[in-house]
């Protein structure tokens, strides 16, 4: 069975040492509750009192967990096509403007993407006209990243997309989340 103690220590900015802390609890164990461990009994009680919530507040139920707001947050990354950064701005405000833990962690998975790969672009888009002078090229360089990056970022959209409707998880994920 899930449980939302890690969304719960994020949301307090709570490293796993502090938690530990003050729950009174082994890092280890904080860990392997966040690692998806049971909670019951005298933790359960102790984690809910270190993050002051309820303790019931911290076991996801058994039910289907909706994530149509995480592909809506998906789908959003495609105003990046027509908006500068609308592949970041719109994802990240339905990202935080969604209250279900599950589909706020899938949002910033999915925005994390989009600034690595904004950022590539834009590295790579200052670059272009610097190379383009050191070799004599009459083709224009810049269209070659821009199109490169374009058609990831499309590709991740619908690998996303595809593994959200079928597993209800992202297909393509970083490790570290950094938002």
């Amino acid at each position: 069975m899930k449980n939302k103690v890690k969304f719960l220590r994020e949301e307090q900015n709570m490293t796993q040492n502090e938690l530990a802390e003050k729950s009174g609890l082994s890092l280890r164990t904080i860990q392997r509750i966040e690692a998806g461990s049971i909670l019951k009994g005298f933790t359960l009680k102790t984690i809910a009192e270190a993050l002051e919530t309820n303790p019931e507040n911290l076991i996801l139920k058994n039910e289907n967990i909706q994530i149509e707001r995480a592909k809506l947050i998906n789908l959003s990354v495609l105003s990046g096509l027509i908006i500068p950064f609308g592949s970041i701005i719109f994802p990240l405000v339905l990202t935080y403007k969604t209250q279900d833990p599950k589909n706020k962690e899938l949002g910033k998975q999915i925005v994390s993407i989009q600034i690595i790969l904004s950022l590539i672009l834009s590295v790579l888009m200052i670059a272009c006209p610097f190379i383009q002078n050191s070799f004599p090229l009459k083709f224009p360089l810049f269209i070659i990243p821009l199109i490169v990056i374009l058609s990831l970022k499309l590709i991740i959209i619908i690998l996303n997309g595809i593994s959200l409707n079928e597993k209800q998880e992202l297909a393509i994920k970083l490790k570290n989340n950094f938002l």
